[in-house]
């Protein structure tokens, strides 16, 4: 029943609004974890990079479950004039990831750190993914450190292949924002750092 009081009317359109005002100031505070704009509805926390200079500095976190491994195949890096680009290079769907801000690389499995030097450590890690073929056979040949020394990232090591999970990371001069975008035909995932 509709009441046709004014103030009635105010006092059910406060009723309505009021949990969408809060919802909307508890998305303000967030949780440190990028926006959705992947095409895939299981992915959460990941954000696209459109041109420009990357924005944003918090985790990132893409849940993909019931998918095959996929293989890593290589790991190119560029710079572009704001920021350096590094494209992992994928045979099979584009895995689940996690990218986040790490104080030192661990090798994947015995856990021993890593010895490199860096103002900055991003740690990304694929999964499912290997980074070897049926027979053991390494498909991202050499490293472990691979020296870059573009604009902010300064090396990329392969800190592991290890049940099904593979581990990249990113030494930079210093933190900086960054995206990610993934790209098909050939499948990709892309990791722009700002300089």
């Amino acid at each position: 029943m509709r009441s046709s009081s004014p103030s009635a009317r105010r006092s059910s359109r406060c009723r309505a609004v009021l949990p969408f005002a809060c919802l909307a100031l508890l998305a303000a505070c967030g949780t440190g974890t990028q926006a959705v704009l992947t095409d895939t509805p299981s992915a959460t926390g990941t954000a696209r990079h459109e041109g420009g200079k990357p924005t944003s500095t918090a985790e990132v976190d893409v849940q993909r479950d019931g998918i095959e491994p996929a293989v890593v195949t290589d790991v190119r890096y560029a710079a572009h004039d704001t920021y350096d680009r590094v494209v992992v290079h994928l045979e099979g769907e584009v895995p689940g990831y996690n990218v986040r801000w790490v104080d030192q690389f661990l090798e994947e499995g015995s856990g021993k750190p890593i010895e490199v030097r860096g103002g900055a450590y991003l740690q990304v890690t694929l999964f499912p993914a290997n980074a070897h073929d049926e027979n053991g056979k390494p498909t991202w040949a050499g490293g472990p450190v691979f020296p870059a020394n573009l604009g902010n990232l300064t090396d990329v090591v392969k800190t592991g292949d290890f049940e099904g999970h593979v581990g990249i990371g990113l030494v930079l001069a210093r933190q900086a924002a960054f995206q990610l975008n993934e790209q098909g035909d050939p499948s990709r995932l892309i990791i722009d750092v700002a300089h």
